[in-house]
């Protein structure tokens, strides 16, 4: 099983969008039994709480259920546990980097990392903005998710078809 931890600040907004959109493409791809999901927040201020309902809206107008996420703060104990965490800025990425044990830093990625050339580094906070913030997000998370899965599918499935060894 190969786990995926999306990252941002409240894990409300960016970071349960991009664990939505990713879920879904594993969905499809039919590896929802050899890849999982998972996100949180480098702060505690959301715990317990759904994504906010802008993110929820944006998601379901392209498919995506993100209502029965809940906020979490990242934990030490994350970076045994996901083989991928992926921040989804520069800021959440330093606050990872110093929470990160030592031999785990090849876990910690920016998300956007796996999206084409030419697409920003950072994936923007649209919680103070407007609605078309939240469908940005949804277009850099769907871009991300796509080379995010090629990625993985590359590097840990043997042929394209499941986990090595399966």
């Amino acid at each position: 099983m190969i786990r995926v931890l999306f990252v941002c600040l409240g894990n409300i907004c960016r970071s349960p969008t991009a664990e939505g959109v990713f879920r879904a493409r594993v969905a499809h791809a039919g590896l929802a039994h050899a890849i999982a999901t998972d996100s949180a927040g480098t702060h505690g201020y959301h715990i317990g709480e759904p994504p906010d309902p802008r993110a929820r809206a944006a998601a379901k107008r392209r498919g995506v259920d993100i209502s029965d996420l809940r906020g979490r703060q990242v934990a030490r104990e994350d970076f045994e546990r996901f083989e991928y965490v992926l921040a989804m800025d520069r800021s959440n990425l330093r606050n990872l980097a110093r929470l990160c044990p030592r031999g785990a830093e090849s876990r910690l990625r920016l998300f956007l990392e796996f999206a084409p050339e030419g697409t920003p580094d950072e994936v923007p906070d649209p919680y103070y903005g407007g609605a078309d913030g939240f469908e940005y997000v949804l277009d850099l998370a769907e871009a991300a998710a796509d080379g995010l899965l090629a990625h993985i599918r590359d590097v840990h499935f043997a042929g394209n078809n499941g986990p090595r060894g399966a």
